[in-house]
């Protein structure tokens, strides 16, 4: 992905996040408390990486470059299908749902993980 590409990522993730967060603030009072702790997970991982996106597009100059490219959709696909997974879940209460979660989560990790490959594997200039 290119870095401009992974910036409007980012802050897409990040425009929905705050809308997310503010609806559970306001919108979801009346669910329980469990259901609620589940939406301010998915919020805050959403805002995680869609900060982590915008410093991925601002580190790629100091990345490998192929690498750090595929890091990036990785990412985002990782942050999707978690956060959405558990917006999805909270909001019709589907519980097959909560198995894509996971699926999401390890999408973040293998994202992460390959952009400590691309800052470790620079070439030398």
């Amino acid at each position: 992905m290119q870095p401009r590409t992974l910036c409007g990522a980012g802050a897409l993730l990040l425009t929905i996040g705050v809308a997310a967060g503010a609806f559970g603030a306001h919108a979801l009072k009346a669910i329980h408390v469990d259901l609620l702790a589940v939406w301010h997970t998915a919020v805050l991982y959403q805002l995680i990486h869609g900060l982590g996106l915008i410093a991925l597009a601002a580190a790629h100059p100091l990345l490998q470059p192929r690498t750090a490219a595929l890091a990036g959709p990785i990412l985002l696909a990782g942050s999707v299908l978690f956060s959405f997974s558990l917006y999805a879940l909270v909001m019709f209460q589907i519980p097959f749902l909560a198995y894509l979660t996971p699926l999401g989560g390890l999408l973040m990790v293998a994202g992460w993980a390959l952009v400590v490959v691309a800052a470790w594997t620079r070439p030398r200039s």
